[in-house]
């Protein structure tokens, strides 16, 4: 099945400056239905408003609610849990790798990252596109 390029995307992070970064790299893939929410906690309150999204890709290190919590949340979530995850991280400590795998996450990206990367991983959780 092709990938829908219409479908939304939740963005994660507390650093406006990499939001901005990855909805621009997302734009430049072709994706433009991009939602924003700048802690866990937020994202989470979007995820289950309802609306319906195709990917979630999620910054590592963030207050109160981090990117490993978020996921855990999001995996426990009945409605959720089959939702793709990336997460992205400046760390790639091996532990972190393990603590994401063992939560569910369907991919990893460490950063500083490009649109190429971004395309390779989102390819490898959500098919060709």
């Amino acid at each position: 099945m092709a990938v829908d390029k219409n479908m939304n995307i939740l963005i994660v992070d507390d650093y406006k400056t990499m939001l901005r970064i990855i909805r621009n790299l997302l734009k430049q893939l072709g994706f433009n239905n991009i939602d924003e929410a700048t802690d866990g906690s937020m994202a989470l309150q979007q995820l289950r408003s309802g609306q319906t999204y195709g990917l979630v890709i999620s910054d590592w290190n963030m207050e109160p609610m981090t990117g490993l919590q978020l996921l855990r949340e999001v995996r426990a979530d009945a409605k959720l849990k089959a939702l793709p995850f990336i997460m992205v991280t400046a760390e790639s400590k091996s532990e972190n790798v393990i603590a994401a795998k063992e939560a569910g996450v369907s991919n990893y990206i460490v950063k500083p990252f490009n649109a190429e990367t971004l395309k390779s991983k989102m390819v490898s959780v959500l098919g060709d596109f």
